[in-house]
């Protein structure tokens, strides 16, 4: 027992660098590393990568540390397995059968056809992927790219239906949806009013979808990420800050 978990220790100091000090907890050694900060109380936070930040005012005690992070043991491995549920993250795609695929968070695994017409069905666990031709990976991702695209626009509308009442009492209108491939955004709101959301957001669980399409409406009252559009999200979505780490685990 001894022999393992010093194996254990050895190995989380390879992988978890840099970190101060290691807790055992369950069976399980927690890493966390200790940044002081001008603050007045002590602060412990666990990163959606596994990390486990504390932050302690200028000189607090190393042993005062310890027993707070041994008095938080339990949240913490709860907070680190809850982020764990979410790796790996969707490694690069291939587009080749057995390959899975996600939809509206879950996976699905590529089934690949060749038939009398082009086509994309969502059946029993599997994609579907039906081609004239042989089904080569660029043809494959043709297919399932105008699939994603299509049930995005009709699910995106959706759910702004659902949430605009919110924004009712603020004279906003239904602003126009424009769904498209976006490299470094989830979604963004234009000055005239069109709402524009990546695409392959809809490969997320419906949760994270409204994260989005909220965070954006709330947009049509405050213009810029001010006090009062944080109130307005945190009052409209309390869990939302839970929903985005989701998102951010779940989707590269």
């Amino acid at each position: 027992m001894q022999a393992d978990r010093k194996n254990r220790v050895d190995t989380l100091r390879k992988s978890a660098q840099p970190a101060d000090c290691y807790i055992t907890y369950g069976g399980q050694v927690i890493a966390y590393r200790v940044l002081t900060v001008n603050r007045k109380t002590l602060e412990i936070g666990v990163h959606p990568d596994g990390q486990v930040i504390v932050k302690a005012p200028p000189g607090t005690k190393p042993d005062a540390i310890l027993q707070r992070v041994r008095k938080r043991a339990r949240w913490i491995a709860r907070q680190i397995a809850w982020f764990q549920q979410f790796q790996p993250r969707t490694p690069v795609r291939r587009y080749v059968g057995g390959e899975t695929h996600l939809y509206l968070g879950r996976q699905y695994r590529l089934k690949l056809l060749q038939g009398d017409r082009d086509e994309v069905k969502l059946m029993r666990g599997y994609f579907f992927v039906t081609s004239r031709n042989k089904p080569d990976p660029g043809r494959v991702k043709q297919l399932l790219d105008a699939w994603y695209l299509q049930k995005a626009r009709k699910k995106y509308s959706e759910i702004i239906v659902s949430r605009l009442p919110d924004f009712k009492r603020f004279g906003c209108m239904e602003p126009k949806l424009h769904v498209r491939q976006m490299k470094t955004r989830w979604g963004s709101l234009s000055p005239n009013g069109v709402l524009t959301l990546n695409r392959d957001l809809i490969r997320a669980p419906r949760e994270c979808i409204e994260y989005v399409v909220t965070h954006e409406l709330c947009h049509l009252k405050y213009k810029d990420h001010s006090a009062g559009f944080y109130r307005l999200l945190e009052q409209l979505l309390p869990d939302w800050k839970k929903r985005k780490h989701r998102l951010e685990c779940l989707l590269v």
